[in-house]
């Protein structure tokens, strides 16, 4: 090593130790490495290494090497707000000056750019979407590019198509790559990253430019967490486990679900039994988030349960479990979910520990089919949003190009998304453009992402069954070649004639609670509102607020699609392949229930139901018990006219309109009974309620032949 390099480690050294608190403080395998190759070098650096090895350190220490050398601040592209949170908190300790840019903060911009002018910045966070921002584009990066000391792309395996993550303002990233000056270091950093992800992260770092990338690349296993999957019957039986074992669990930690509704549901029924938990999920707001992630962490709350929203960066380095309800869909993500355990090793300097199970569920692979399938962009539904861009000629905004084309709003953004990072629109002032680039639809490609994604949830389930190692079967999966059996997992305690670490028994107690909860009843169908914007441009003659004499009353539905309890009866009856058939005794018994609980300001005079084409049988059997047991007459269904509801599910709020306005009428026979109940509430039966604009139509139509009020119950609601 020459006396530069000698200098710099010496110096590195000095900063690491003030940055974790310790005077012995040393430098994991390849730290130094990747830290000499970016200061000292001034080359492009890929960091793979396990969750906890330390990556935040290295762009840190570089940082402050490279203030101290005359270079600008460092660039972090960071894809979340708790991880930005924590990067800025773990600067502070380094001494280094760090300041986000986020959609969290938009009152201390003013202040962050002052201070970037003043170059009193160390470390600037920006998230992805930031970086397409117009006014942070245009104005802001032209001048912070030739100022940037590093650039640091945190969670880099979000470039490749290949990475867990579908993120398409990653792939913009490479166009920053390529605006960096030559001789800025550029640094990569990833802990979920296979063979192939690493190949294609690295070519693309190498291309944008043309830089050598030097690959730093360690051992996945995690000595610290003990691995295990205990497969139990059912929904009940897993939260019995849960409330049996949970408060047997050393310290605090995260107990993850697949959906919203698991979450909500799983932390309430813990709530109600004792344990302080709270739900963190996508419906979260972001200033609660900030404060459940700091109770956890001041080990306020037992556990956080978690959607994939609590995942990449948060940083307890003490947490002491992590429990899935529910297999996440690959390998590469659960790992990266696990790694959120048993940090404390790399801060107190002695071996930490950790628990992870999984309790998988039946209902998994549908989840997965789900999420992998909404994130992809359609070929027609592109197209669309290009000619309407094309064709005005103008700036749209998102909710304006939503009242054009067929997508709600979540779904139109990504697209967008996609559409820009290929160059076919761009976001300026005022909202969306089309470019007039020739866009082709990549199918290729996507049936590749789609392929990747059935082999990664084949091996999820290969990882449920397996009777090997599991921690060696993660590494793996994530191309480690230095993976050998842990010692510790559930399977490897059973080769060894020991028994699993985890208890695996429910308790009787704990399985009436959560059976008791999983069969609760009745959720509510909030009334819509307000008309959507754009209707009358698909001649739909209304806008505005529905009015009063319109609109209808507060509904119930037994239990969303996605519920543990009732939702699996429900996804089962409404999959494809089911037939039509009267509802089981069971089901009515529920719906009663229902209406038993519901509590409404005046008891309905008479039952009607909506026509359905799909479940005739299903949605009959419902109306007609329901009149039977609550000594209600039975009016019978509401007419179909035009042909009936046209279009697909999905789509956005104005074509969900259109597709069911004057699509439904009232025979002469039911108008002159319906007579007979003038000024008194309906109740109207439906299957199942998605957008909500079907019982809106419908109750408009009810409320116009005379009823007081339409109450509207369906089995299942969508979400």
């Amino acid at each position: 090593m020459t006396n530069t390099g000698i200098d710099t480690r010496a110096n590195a050294l000095e900063i690491l130790r003030t940055l974790v608190g310790s005077p012995d403080a040393d430098f994991h395998d390849g730290q130094f490495e990747a830290i000499e190759t970016l200061v000292a070098d001034r080359q492009r650096a890929l960091v793979v290494q396990r969750t906890g090895w330390g990556k935040s350190a290295v762009y840190f220490v570089a940082t402050l090497l490279l203030r101290r050398q005359g270079a600008g601040p460092t660039l972090l592209v960071s894809p979340l707000l708790a991880l930005m949170r924590d990067q800025v908190e773990a600067a502070a300790r380094a001494g280094v000056r760090a300041v986000a840019i986020n959609s969290a903060n938009p009152h201390e911009w003013g202040d962050v750019l002052q201070k970037l002018d003043a170059d009193e910045v160390d470390v600037l966070l920006v998230s992805p979407e930031r970086l397409n921002n117009p006014r942070f584009r245009e104005e802001q990066l032209p001048k912070l590019i030739p100022r940037t000391g590093l650039l640091v792309v945190d969670e880099a395996h979000c470039i490749s198509d290949w990475g867990h993550d579908f993120r398409p303002d990653y792939r913009r990233l490479r166009d920053l790559i390529a605006e960096m000056p030559h001789g800025v270091p550029v640094l990569a950093t990833t802990a979920t990253a296979n063979s192939r992800v690493v190949t294609d992260v690295a070519e693309q770092l190498e291309h944008a430019g043309g830089e050598p990338v030097v690959t730093i690349r360690g051992p996945l296993a995690r000595a610290s967490l003990r691995l295990g999957v205990l497969r139990l019957p059912d929904a009940g039986a897993r939260l019995g486990w849960l409330l049996s074992h949970l408060g047997e669990l050393t310290g605090s930690g995260i107990i993850y679900a697949l959906t919203v509704s698991a979450a909500e549901d799983t932390a309430r029924l813990l709530r109600e039994a004792g344990h302080e938990v709270q739900a963190y999920t996508g419906r979260t707001d972001a200033g609660d988030r900030e404060g459940l992630e700091q109770a956890l962490k001041n080990n306020e709350v037992k556990a956080l349960v978690a959607t994939s929203a609590l995942g990449m960066g948060f940083d307890k380095p003490d947490l002491g479990f992590v429990i899935h309800l529910g297999a996440p869909s690959s390998p590469v993500a659960y790992y990266q979910q696990v790694g959120r355990a048993g940090r404390a090793a790399r801060i107190a300097g002695k071996q930490a520990s950790a628990d992870v199970l999984l309790l998988p569920g039946t209902e998994d692979e549908a989840i997965w089919q789900y999420f992998a399938t909404s994130s992809m962009p359609n070929e027609q539904k592109a197209l669309a949003v290009i000619d309407e861009l094309a064709f005005e000629g103008v700036p749209l905004s998102t909710p304006a190009l939503e009242a054009r084309v067929n997508l709600k709003r979540t779904p139109l953004e990504l697209l967008l998304k996609v559409l820009d990072v290929d160059g076919a629109v761009q976001r300026v002032t005022g909202g969306w453009i089309a470019t007039g680039q020739p866009w082709v639809y990549d199918a290729e490609r996507y049936e590749r992402i789609a392929a990747a994604r059935v082999n990664e949830q084949n091996a999820m389930l290969e990882y449920e069954r397996t009777t090997g190692c599991r921690m060696e079967f993660l590494q793996r999966a994530l191309d480690d070649d230095t993976a050998v059996p842990c010692g510790r997992c559930d399977n490897c305690a059973a080769a060894a004639g020991q028994p699993a670490w985890y208890p695996s028994d429910v308790r009787e107690e704990a399985s009436g609670q959560a059976q008791k909860s999983l069969s609760r009843v009745g959720v509510t169908i909030e009334p819509r509102a307000q008309w959507p914007t754009g209707a009358d441009k698909l001649s739909v003659p209304v806008k505005g607020k529905i009015g009063p004499a319109d609109r209808v009353e507060a509904g119930r539905a037994l239990a969303r699609l996605t519920d543990l309890g009732w939702g699996g009866t429900l996804r089962d009856l409404f999959s494809p392949g089911t037939p039509d058939a009267p509802a089981s005794p069971a089901l009515i018994q529920a719906c009663i229930r229902v209406l038993a609980e519901w509590g409404w300001d005046e008891r309905p005079a008479a039952v009607v139901s909506m026509p359905s084409r799909r479940r005739p049988q299903l949605v009959d059997s419902v109306a007609r018990a329901l009149s039977e047991v609550g000594r209600l007459p039975y009016l019978g269904p509401l007419s179909l006219k035009n042909g009936g509801p046209s279009g697909e599910p999905g789509g956005n709020s104005a074509y969900r309109l259109a597709s069911v306005w004057d699509r439904f009428g009232l025979d002469p026979e039911l108008v002159t009974v319906l007579d007979g109940y003038r000024g008194r509430p309906i109740l109207l039966v439906d299957d199942l309620v998605d957008s909500r604009w079907t019982i809106t139509v419908a109750g408009r139509l009810l409320r116009g032949a005379g009823a007081s009020a339409v109450l509207p119950f369906s089995l299942a609601v969508q979400a």
